[in-house]
């Protein structure tokens, strides 16, 4: 209790004592100055130097109060002083030094060479004690570095990284020098030397036993950064990279390589302002609004200034969580303090619950992101997965329908391409249900199919990386696997975007790149986590799940489809269904799962009703 007493104390008087040994070293360098030679003061004798005491240095000690206030010197950190300190402080002598000059043809107190020797003799005195501090901080601190690290970058973020390792304790390591390829062999940099290229990190890592790399390069292109990932990769180190904080890029965070660093997906030419002219200044209504999807979905939606924000979710945790971090960034004048926000606690499985939120709000947007996604958790209960994902979804499009919605938005997925399983099953027949409405014209209504979102509930990443925290196996279904993999901004962002696009029940498909080979990814991750695959950590093969497939049929379906004006996205045709045909085979799903609880009757009745 007595440390954290006198911690706290410390905390409250910092800035004082800092001001008063500042202001100490401004009147000791000035008295240095004074004995150095006393034919820098006017000739005068004792009255001279009784003037330049009594008003002369309370004059500088009050200019030099004012300056250390205004540039706000008092508030740094010794431990952390840098070259941003030193021309902070600079700038803070320059002030004083102005003004002294213009004070000298008046008060005629000293001249000029008295108080620009003085000021020198000042700054070098407290940049020192601030450094010496820095440096002596540095050495007692009580930290094991052992461990050798490599830092890859020499330019601006290789130093900032650095400065950020020897002055955190968290990272105990010693770094033996830089990688770059745009700096010569043998160049120091902060007192460390650029060892080698890039290419060569193999090899030096070997040579100097190397069991930590951190990727510090502030401008590499994303093919730059994904082959100095891949290099990192082939070293079975522990790797870590450097992230630049978008509004300073001295703000900086250490991570670990993400699966989006491993898979390089390009960024996303959003046009704002088509989007924006369909979400601004209305109100907009979000089914599944707690799941990742869902969620991500409101945090774009609300940039671009809604009237009103509907969040609706079964899930009561994560949809309290989502609006506490709206109203979090409204206090923080982050987002749009003038949006109106709802958190509703609906299961789309109710109708006249649907009902009457649309009656209610009558949101003119309408985003259905709720749905059961768990593929063999909805082998095993088919008839969940009917009621929730078709009959809850048919919920929301009849309330859209009749209470005025001029936008209705589904999510769906690549597993309903001639789907294998129950939860591909339920989403196909969801599109079938959206193309066969027979609309008056007014809504809009479309259907955005995509694969796999990187850190979604349940996404395979999130599971490997537990599985290594663990020490292993890291389990994949099968060795030869493949998914298609999107990262859940850019899925939201997507979706957006196909939002303007949608006219008439159309069915728009997310090119999703090039299908991921789960085996080499878990194989990448294993190393970039400092372990050596099947030797630190095993790789077993489990078997496929029930209703998985081996390769996923985005690809397949794009063949099929129209560009749009975005090139990610692309637009099936609508095809020509008939409603009364449709509503029958959702007569006899209705019928099926009321009557049996035969999961394999109930499957193949779903899978018949979707042909």
């Amino acid at each position: 209790m007595d440390n954290v007493y006198q911690t706290s104390l410390y905390k409250k008087y910092r800035g004082a004592v800092i001001i008063a040994i500042d202001l100490i070293i401004v009147f000791c360098s000035y008295v240095l100055v004074f004995l150095a030679g006393n034919n820098f003061f006017l000739n005068g004798g004792f009255l001279h130097f009784t003037k330049l005491i009594i008003f002369g240095m309370i004059f500088v000690l009050v200019l030099h109060l004012i300056s250390e206030l205004f540039f706000k010197q008092h508030k740094s950190l010794w431990t952390y002083t840098g070259p941003r300190d030193i021309i902070r402080s600079f700038y803070s002598f320059l002030f004083c030094v102005v003004i002294m000059s213009f004070f000298s043809h008046t008060m005629h107190v000293f001249k000029i060479q008295t108080f620009v020797a003085a000021e020198c003799v000042a700054f070098v005195l407290q940049m020192g004690i601030r450094i010496a501090y820095r440096y002596m901080h540095s050495y007692l601190e009580n930290v094991d570095r052992t461990t050798k690290a490599l830092i890859i970058g020499a330019g601006n973020g290789g130093y900032l990284m650095l400065n950020e390792i020897y002055r955190n304790n968290k990272y105990p390591y010693h770094v033996i020098g830089f990688l770059d390829d745009f700096k010569s062999k043998g160049t120091i940099v902060s007192g460390k030397k650029v060892l080698g290229t890039i290419d060569e990190v193999s090899d030096i890592v070997e040579q100097y036993n190397v069991k930590q790399l951190f990727i510090s390069i502030t401008n590499a292109t994303d093919a730059q950064k994904q082959r100095i990932i891949e290099l990192c990769a082939n070293t079975s180190c522990n790797t870590k990279i450097m992230r630049f904080s978008l509004e300073n890029e001295n703000e900086v965070s250490v991570d670990d390589i993400s699966i989006e660093d491993l898979l390089n997906r390009h960024s996303i030419d959003l046009k704002t302002e088509e989007i924006g002219s369909y979400l601004e200044n209305k109100v907009v209504c979000v089914t599944g609004a707690g799941g990742s999807i869902g969620s991500e979905l409101c945090r774009q939606i609300v940039k671009f200034n809604p009237s009103k924000l509907i969040m609706v979710d079964i899930n009561e945790n994560s949809l309290y969580m989502l609006k506490q971090e709206f109203l979090r960034n409204q206090r923080n004048h982050i987002m749009n303090e003038k949006i109106e926000m709802e958190s509703l606690i609906i299961s789309i499985r109710e109708r006249e619950d649907i009902f009457k939120l649309m009656e209610k709000y009558h949101p003119e947007v309408v985003y259905h992101a709720a749905a059961h996604k768990h593929v063999p958790l909805m082998e095993d209960r088919p008839m969940e997965a009917i009621r929730n994902n078709v009959f809850g979804t048919k919920n929301v499009i009849d309330a859209c329908m009749k209470y005025g919605v001029k936008r209705f938005i589904m999510i769906s997925t690549d597993k309903a391409v001639n789907p294998t399983n129950v939860m591909g099953a339920t989403k196909r027949m969801t599109e079938l249900i959206l193309q066969s409405r027979k609309c008056n014209g007014d809504i809009k209504m479309a259907a955005v199919r995509f694969g796999n979102v990187l850190g979604s509930n349940g996404s395979v990443i999130p599971i490997f990386k537990e599985q290594i925290k663990q020490g292993g196996p890291v389990t994949v279904t099968d060795y030869n696997i493949q998914r298609y993999f999107m990262t859940i901004p850019e899925a939201a962002q997507l979706v957006l975007q196909a939002g303007y696009y949608a006219q008439h029940r159309e069915i728009f498909v997310l090119d999703m790149g090039k299908p991921v080979k789960i085996l080499d990814l878990a194989e990448k991750m294993i190393r970039l986590a400092g372990k050596v695959p099947y030797k630190d950590i095993e790789i077993q093969e489990i078997g496929l799940r029930p209703g998985e497939k081996m390769f996923e049929e985005l690809a397949l379906e794009i063949e099929k489809c129209h560009k749009t004006d975005n090139n990610l996205i692309f637009v099936h045709e609508r095809m020509d269904i008939s409603q009364d045909d449709i509503d029958q085979k959702l007569k006899v799903l209705d019928d099926t799962i009321e009557k049996t609880d035969d999961i394999y009757e109930i499957k193949d009745i779903l899978m018949k009703v979707i042909q």
